[in-house]
């Protein structure tokens, strides 16, 4: 006779893959709302379905359902139902995605709808064949040549990795311990933001925001437009080619994902080099865990890499830890910042 008790079997469900299968739908209706200057429409208000059918030029018998399912994706409020429905932003929605906010992310979704979308209809392609699928795919042209010569389309990258990384950036301003150090560069600065945050809760440090030329103006407005010119200076750099300013401190944001193993080593080691004793590096990106099980964001952001350089992709504490050890750095440590985003630091 078998004694052995059996476990009930489990109940499976094809929810979960039919919501990951299917997310696209709720993908581009969020990012449509955007496009619409939706939220920032309602701003604190609570808007009657009429009312925000004018403002926004909703003229498809659909306009219920679109509004009804933001509702139901948690991304509106309704008070009644039919057209004399009243519509206003949750909490969220009002912080992140109205446009006056100053933790506004949506330039980053903005991107995501005009560019990135219709290049990961085209992972398959990129998986078989081991290419980028960007708006440099049939010019045979660097990615970032592409975006830095169109003015409009750089501005709206820089808007959007500046939505993309605020929280991180203003949780690493709280979190870390910037007393003991005097001066800082930020390598790719990209906008400056990164500096406006650290500036802003640490007066007594010396920041130099450094990207490429064309970036420097829009840089440079930023500081003006936050009052920190004096703490803040902008300046220019190719970071691949230049070697980096002497300084306590060297910032990377979401920049060595950008790159190939050896360009990652290659900047790790620069930066080794312009700091003095006990300086630090500190490279803000989405760090996968290193059982690679968890942060799906991070991988999925590694993908997006694959599809969008030529060889860049995101990486693990652990990974950072050897490169940093072999540039010489004496010990590394990582921050939790916001959601997925990390601080991976090494000391010299």
């Amino acid at each position: 006779m078998n004694n052995m008790e059996t476990e009930p079997e489990t109940a499976l469900s094809s929810s979960r893959i039919m919501e990951a299968g299917m997310g696209f739908r709720a993908s581009q209706t969020l990012l449509t709302a955007i496009k619409l200057n939706l939220f920032t429409e309602l701003g604190d208000d609570s808007v009657e379905a009429s009312e925000l059918k004018n403002r926004v030029q909703l003229h498809s018998p659909a306009m219920l359902d679109f509004l009804d399912a933001l509702v139901a994706l948690e991304f509106l409020q309704r008070e009644g139902t039919g057209r004399e429905a009243r519509y206003a932003n949750t909490a969220e929605t009002r912080l992140f995605l109205h446009r006056g906010s100053p933790a506004y992310i949506g330039g980053l979704l903005e991107m995501a709808n005009d560019r990135l979308y219709p290049f990961w209809a085209n992972l398959e392609e990129a998986l078989h064949t081991d290419k980028p699928q960007h708006e440099a795919k049939f010019i045979d042209r660097p990615l970032f040549d592409v975006i830095y010569d169109d003015p409009a389309i750089l501005e709206q990258f820089l808007n959007a990795m500046a939505g993309a990384q605020l929280g991180g950036f203003m949780a690493l301003a709280e979190k870390f311990d910037f007393s003991r150090f005097r001066s800082m560069c930020d390598v790719g600065g990209a906008n400056a933001m990164l500096s406006v945050c650290v500036a802003g809760q640490h007066p007594h440090l010396r920041c130099l925001s450094l990207d490429l030329p064309s970036v420097v103006p829009v840089a440079q407005k930023t500081v003006d437009q936050f009052g920190l010119s004096k703490q803040i200076r902008v300046g220019s750099i190719d970071f691949m080619t230049q070697e980096f300013p002497e300084t306590d401190i060297i910032m990377m944001g979401n920049i060595l994902h950008d790159c190939s193993l050896e360009d990652k080593q290659m900047l790790i080691r620069k930066a080794y080099d312009a700091l003095p004793s006990g300086g630090a590096l500190i490279v803000i990106e989405n760090i996968i865990d290193d059982d690679r099980k968890r942060n799906a964001f991070g991988l999925l952001m590694s993908l997006n890499m694959f599809m969008e350089t030529e060889s860049g992709f995101d990486f693990t504490y652990a990974d950072f830890q050897a490169w940093a050890a072999k540039a010489g750095f004496e010990s590394t440590e990582k921050l939790s910042l916001v959601g997925p985003s990390s601080a991976v630091i090494a000391y010299k």
